[in-house]
């Protein structure tokens, strides 16, 4: 067990972090230690029976239409094998049931609701779920945290129940406003270096351990929304694509083999920075915490859509110029690495999001005269492959 004493944690040759000092359970003691197998497999064998009883009562309280829909003739496989998942009144299941579907923030003025991105377009869960008299999770940050998760179960059937008036609750992507994909978390961790050919551009060293430090809500944006730069107190605005890790449930002291477990799902960021306030005291949190510097969306995709994190193509573009393009592969720590280590730090809760990294190619990283900054007017489209493209403009 993590004790806060020993070495510290180092990166290992491929970005792990090495020491296993905060590592609960060792990989692969489960399956060599009798008496470790004998205290854990009853407890997998016990999620493997909620689970099915799980799928049982979905399919008892759906009914046929429910059974359309997990026939992947409306959802996708995977997000029919999501809804599948939504038992009753489970307010742990939340972060389960995410991680094989893909989720949005609707914005209504300034009032957020659900939406699920289905083949047929976006499922309005508000509307689907009041025609029912069903209550609903408002926000995808209520269904991590299993919230009315019943309402949202009750959503998903209407697809191939309602015919016609389906299309009242079924949102092209155009017709509405994004709201952040998670607009509520508890906790913003950020990563700073975590690239290595980042590093080399701005000739650092590799670091040992990560590199953490923090926003606030405030910062959050959704896609398609205007960051309305401070040039009262900044003047040198730069981009950062990074992929973004959303938690799915309560973390502390899990280890790096198991991080992936806790997470819900993935998506798109943008780490915006004011160098000129970041650098002007030793902490960077007044250089990157200002309203809007963290755009993230448009989508919550799910864990088992993604399937491996790192191996993702990410870029970012200016007025239709590429800056950025790399791959989560170039990462010195890995997600999992990241959720290990913030997790023996604090505990992370489900919605609670962490920032990865930037890769190379950002303003910052070119030669002194080279250097052109942002500026109002500038269109920034930032895209993580799977994931989806987030863009935003600078007023």
């Amino acid at each position: 067990m993590p004790s806060g004493s020993g070495p510290r944690p180092s990166a290992g040759p491929r970005g792990h972090i090495a020491g296993g000092q905060w590592a609960q359970v060792p990989p692969g003691w489960v399956g060599t230690f009798p008496a470790m197998r004998s205290l854990w497999q009853p407890l997998a064998d016990e999620e493997e029976a909620n689970m099915k009883a799980s799928r049982r009562t979905f399919l008892k309280t759906t009914g046929a239409a429910g059974v359309a829909v997990l026939a992947g003739g409306i959802l996708g496989r995977s997000e029919a094998r999501a809804a599948e998942s939504v038992p009753r009144g489970a307010a742990q299941a939340g972060g389960e049931v995410a991680r094989g579907l893909t989720l949005c923030t609707i914005r209504r003025g300034d009032r957020l609701t659900l939406g699920v991105r289905t083949p047929q377009g976006v499922l309005d869960v508000e509307k689907a779920a009041t025609a029912d008299g069903a209550r609903f999770p408002q926000t995808p940050d209520e269904v991590l945290q299993g919230k009315n998760l019943d309402g949202l179960r009750k959503a998903l059937s209407r697809i191939g129940r309602a015919g016609k008036a389906k299309k009242s609750f079924l949102l092209k992507e155009g017709d509405f406003a994004f709201g952040p994909c998670i607009a509520r978390p508890q906790k913003i961790v950020m990563m700073g270096f975590n690239y290595r050919k980042h590093c080399n551009e701005l000739k650092i060293p590799i670091p040992t351990t990560p590199v953490f430090f923090n926003k606030y809500n405030n910062a959050l944006l959704g896609h398609g929304g205007t960051i309305h730069l401070p040039t009262s107190v900044a003047k040198n605005f730069d981009y950062e694509v990074e992929l973004v890790v959303v938690l799915g449930k309560k973390a502390r002291d899990v280890s790096a083999a198991d991080a992936l477990s806790y997470v819900a799902g993935y998506c798109t960021g943008n780490d915006f920075t004011a160098r000129d306030l970041q650098f002007k005291t030793t902490q960077f949190m007044i250089g990157k915490s200002c309203d809007g510097f963290a755009p993230v969306g448009p989508w919550l995709v799910g864990a088992d859509l993604v399937e491996d994190p790192q191996k993702l193509h990410l870029e970012c573009r200016v007025n239709g110029e590429v800056r950025q393009s790399s791959n989560t592969d170039d990462m010195i720590f890995s997600c999992a690495d990241l959720v290990s280590y913030a997790s023996t730090l604090m505990t992370l809760e489900a919605g609670d999001i962490i920032f990865t990294g930037t890769p190379e190619g950002v303003i910052q990283g070119k030669p002194e005269a080279q250097r052109v900054w942002l500026k109002a007017g500038d269109q920034v489209s930032t895209e993580i492959e799977k994931l989806g493209e987030l863009r935003f403009s600078l007023a």
